[in-house]
């Protein structure tokens, strides 16, 4: 029986708020001057977990509707290249996490973020041999719920939980179909009950509950 745990990214493996955040300010101050649009980490963190089409509507309210999205795609293709040399701060015992994990399971990232954008993850932490596969927003243009079954049909999993930090992550899995396990230390906050861990250190007891 192949079982997988197919991870969230932001507030759940890694924090890359404030370089992200550092990324569009760089780039929104030559290519929209005019706007005056200068981002805080606490606006991008309130964000994180969404599509980047709804990211776009919210940061980029004061452009023109149709300047928005073009300044968005500008951000995230700015923000991939930017991120390969400045990376984003690990979760502690990741990389020990994820060796203990891989030994039963099989590891996937699902993220509603750009193309390129896990792959940075991967690059800057170092978890080539760890990650089987992932899928984004970027690539598919569809929700998150989507991309979770996708990724779980096309790895033909028998078991697989989810692991993510906001309310949004635990109702696109529970759409999917999917059990769903909260960290707790991330973003954001999920119904009361549902299963969580306050550190990745938790998670491989979490998991064998959840999927044996």
């Amino acid at each position: 029986m192949k079982k997988g745990i197919i991870f969230d990214l932001d507030g759940t493996l890694w924090d890359a708020c404030d370089i992200v955040t550092e990324s569009w300010n760089i780039y929104l101050k030559e290519a929209a001057a005019d706007l005056g649009i200068q981002l805080t980490v606490e606006q991008l963190r309130s964000v994180m977990g969404k599509t980047m089409t709804e990211i776009g509507e919210i940061l980029m309210c004061r452009a023109e509707p149709g300047r928005r999205a073009e300044l968005t795609e500008g951000c995230c293709t700015f923000e991939v290249e930017y991120l390969k040399d400045k990376g984003g701060i690990l979760y502690p015992d990741l990389l020990e996490v994820f060796e203990t994990l891989s030994k039963e399971y099989s590891l996937y990232i699902v993220s509603n973020c750009q193309e390129g954008y896990i792959e940075d993850f991967i690059g800057w932490s170092h978890t080539e041999s760890y990650i089987e596969d992932i899928e984004n927003f970027g690539r598919t243009g569809r929700e998150k719920s989507y991309n979770i079954r996708l990724l779980a049909e096309r790895n033909k999993l028998d078991q697989a939980v989810y692991v993510g930090d906001t309310e949004g992550d635990y109702n696109s899995t529970v759409e999917a179909g999917l059990p769903f396990i909260h960290a707790a230390y991330g973003f954001g906050k999920v119904p009361a009950g549902v299963p969580a861990v306050g550190s990745l250190k938790e998670l491989p007891e979490a998991v064998r509950k959840v999927l044996g």
